[in-house]
């Protein structure tokens, strides 16, 4: 049978006896009061007339008319009033003999004929309410009795429902919790029994039915991907560093907890949405997704963020996603991932770095420029004769010294550069000017090892948009370096000449190259190549370039081991 029958038919049969109840002592309480009622209307009202017409009569002595009067008064209630067997004739009895009273109101034999015509009726009604009293008692016994049965079997059903409903309820729901948490503890073999043919059957049935299916996708490749993707999700989210993935329409998939801080969004406003219709409300968003132009990922700065509660700096890294579908060839772009490697540390280590650099290089100046002075003064022959030896020491620290100087020159240069605090005057310069500069400025380095510049320029060449000073200081170093890495007697060829709307200078030298390992990091800072000799900071190369850059010119190195190298710059014309 089903629960909702059982319940229905409880509750309804129980609700049945209960009105069952209701209308017993309903009718119960209805026939007493019938009974008392025809005790006061037909039987206690011709008590009163009785009495009444006793005392009228005892009062006629005193006042016969007035006596009289409430005699006749209350025998004609009495007579409206017959309901007993036998009271009829008693009253015509005591009306007849009223009639002789009244003719003749002094004969007590009349009077005493009368008592007892009254005391006749009286006796009759009380003999009636007795009988009536016991009817009532006999009613109410009877009304009891029916009420007390209908109560117990009420107290019966109500009991039985007390007790068996709740286990009947409880128990299957009980026995099914307990098998819902063994299926949230992955034992999928888990199954609910139940026989009978109700709501709890069919509920058994379909639980049945989705364990199974439970079973049989926990044993599916399908729930070995959703786990790893959840355990993917789980350690995207613990990444410190922000990360977002779009699909190759743009459309964000995910984003960790990092990137929703800094991106200032709630997840379910960010994921499923395209990014380019988020940009459009979010600066951040339009940073990310905007492409790098191309041939200009080794200039790109770090993004400032305001995160942590103070401005952050992250690295962008957009990573490219492809696969090759089964059974083909091609590779087709399924999206990107966006990865934000917070930076922060290291930059604020830098900035110390390029503070400290500044401050001992600005500091260092003033010492070495007065060793100089020094030097100058003891080279002074009026200062007096130095011995072949004492030459030499002197010659040897004015080398150190002014290898000192140039040191810090480009350390003070670096950190210039990297506080941005260096000013170009960039201008229309002559190029013939800057190449005669900076052969001018290495000419004694470069006769000291006997080696011999040759400059070949095309003719009518324009002026470049340049800071000369800068300009020159770049191809100094060229020539400097390729002075120090270049043999004796050897020739060094600056090269100038226009290609397009560029002015390209180039110094070539014949010394043992560069192996292509490290042609890649020889514009890096601190970065010198493994075996060569130490005469400098590894710096020169580095400001060099962010000189050239810095004025939107690109630059290079061409250079096989053994056969020289040819490092060069353009700038526009």
């Amino acid at each position: 049978m089903r629960i909702k029958t059982k319940l229905n038919l409880g509750v309804g049969l129980l609700f049945l006896m209960i009105i069952i109840l209701s209308l017993v002592s309903a009718y119960s309480v209805f026939l007493i009061k019938q009974d008392t009622e025809n005790i006061l209307e037909d039987n206690y009202n011709t008590l009163e007339y009785s009495r009444n017409m006793i005392l009228s009569l005892d009062e006629a002595v005193a006042d016969t008319n007035k006596s009289i009067h409430n005699f006749k008064g209350n025998l004609e209630k009495q007579t409206q009033n017959i309901t007993e067997p036998g009271e009829k004739e008693a009253t015509d009895s005591l009306e007849k003999n009223f009639a002789l009273l009244e003719k003749s109101n002094s004969d007590e034999a009349v009077k005493k004929q009368i008592r007892q015509n009254i005391f006749t009726i009286m006796k009759l009604n009380l003999n009636s309410i007795k009988q009536k009293s016991d009817i009532a008692k006999h009613t109410a016994e009877n009304a009891n009795i029916l009420i007390a049965v209908v109560g117990t079997l009420c107290f019966l059903i109500a009991f039985n429902l007390l007790i068996n409903l709740p286990n009947n309820i409880a128990n299957p729901i009980k026995e099914l919790t307990l098998s819902i948490k063994e299926i949230a503890n992955k034992n999928y073999s888990e199954r609910v029994h139940f026989t009978s043919h109700n709501e709890y059957g069919d509920l058994a049935k379909s639980f049945n039915t989705m364990a199974q299916k439970l079973e049989e996708y926990n044993s599916s490749n399908l729930y070995k991907l959703f786990f790893e993707k959840k355990r993917l999700e789980t350690l995207i989210n613990n990444m410190h560093d922000p990360i977002i993935g779009l699909d190759n329409e743009g459309l964000i998939l995910f984003a960790n907890d990092e990137a929703l801080k800094i991106v200032g969004l709630k997840s379910e406003d960010i994921i499923g949405k395209l990014a380019p219709d988020l940009a459009l409300s979010n600066d951040l968003m339009r940073s990310l997704i905007l492409k790098e132009p191309a041939g200009e990922l080794q200039k790109k700065q770090p993004m400032k963020i305001f995160a942590n509660g103070k401005e952050s700096y992250f690295d962008k890294e957009t990573i490219n996603i492809t696969i090759t579908p089964t059974g083909e060839e091609t590779e087709i772009n399924i999206g990107d991932v966006i990865i934000l490697r917070n930076i922060t540390l290291f930059k604020e280590l830098d900035f110390a770095k390029t503070n400290f650099i500044a401050t001992v290089s600005h500091e260092l100046k003033t010492p070495i420029a007065s060793i100089k002075l020094s030097l100058q003064l003891l080279q002074n022959a009026k200062t007096g004769a130095m011995n072949e030896d004492q030459n030499q020491l002197v010659e040897s620290i004015k080398d150190d010294s002014q290898r000192l100087l140039k040191i810090t020159g480009e350390l003070l240069n670096l950190s210039q550069l990297e506080t941005g605090n260096i000013q170009l005057n960039i201008e229309k310069s002559n190029p013939y000017a800057i190449v005669h500069y900076a052969t001018e400025a290495v000419k004694v380095q470069a006769e000291q090892k006997q080696i011999k510049l040759v400059v070949e320029a095309d003719e009518n060449l324009s002026e470049v948009k340049a800071d000369s000073e800068k300009t020159g200081w770049v191809l100094i170093n060229y020539l400097s370096n390729a002075i120090t890495y270049s043999s004796e007697k050897s020739t060094i060829t600056i090269r100038l000449k226009r290609e397009n709307n560029q002015i390209v200078f180039q110094v070539i030298d014949t010394g043992k190259g560069i192996d292509a390992r490290y042609k890649n990091k020889v514009f890096d800072k601190y970065f010198q190549i493994p075996g060569s000799q130490k005469s400098g900071t590894g710096l020169g190369l580095a400001i060099s370039k962010e000189f050239i850059e810095a004025q939107n010119g690109t630059i290079g190195v061409e250079s096989n081991l053994g056969l020289g190298s040819t490092f060069w710059f353009s700038l526009n014309a």
